[in-house]
């Protein structure tokens, strides 16, 4: 089973032939590192599924400051959805970290999908609500922890070690929301 089939189904039961009307419409891509997938300011449609490598989701704020809100990694899907789904611009950039393989297909489609399959329209659903459960809680522990608290969350969260074994250290302290330094002395004192 491919993993993006596998990863389809672990939010609706589609059948192969389900599978198959999004499959067929599928592109890989390659995308270097330090390369976009998504830039902000444009209107995006494409969704990627990571097959190998890593990215960076930042905001682009109008100082001019990079302010990084999330990374992927393999078996991950990443898009702009609100570009997807709205048809205005993104408001995020999404930036390879690592070289890095996409399985790629448009929203368009798979929106027909949505329109025309219970079983596709029941994983828009499903994944609508996986992606607005991790949106509120990145949005409270940004508004609720302070930055050492955000830092130990990362560091006892399986699902996260990935961060810590991948991203470069400076992404990971804007992420955090402060400076390289500040994680430094953050990850001094937690050591000691």
């Amino acid at each position: 089973m491919h993993p993006l089939q596998a990863l389809i189904k672990k939010f609706s039961p589609i059948n192969s032939n389900e599978w198959e009307l999004l499959y067929e419409k599928c592109t890989e891509v390659t995308i270097h590192k330090g390369d976009f997938f998504i830039k902000q300011g444009r209107v995006e449609t494409r969704i990627g599924f990571i097959i190998t490598g890593s990215f960076r989701q930042f905001y682009i704020n109008p100082s001019g400051e990079e302010l990084s809100t999330y990374f992927f990694f393999e078996h991950n899907l990443v898009s702009s959805y609100i570009s997807c789904i709205t048809g205005k611009t993104s408001l995020i950039s999404i930036q390879a970290i690592e070289e890095s393989t996409l399985l790629v297909f448009d929203y368009t489609h798979l929106a027909s999908l949505f329109k025309d399959y219970p079983n596709w329209q029941l994983f828009g659903r499903k994944i609508a609500e996986y992606l607005l459960a991790g949106i509120e809680e990145r949005m409270v522990g940004l508004l609720a922890d302070n930055p050492e608290e955000r830092y130990r969350k990362l560091l006892a969260s399986p699902d996260k070690q990935k961060i810590l074994e991948r991203i470069p250290q400076q992404y990971i302290a804007n992420y955090l929301g402060i400076t390289p330094i500040s994680l430094s002395r953050i990850r001094n004192r937690i050591n000691k």
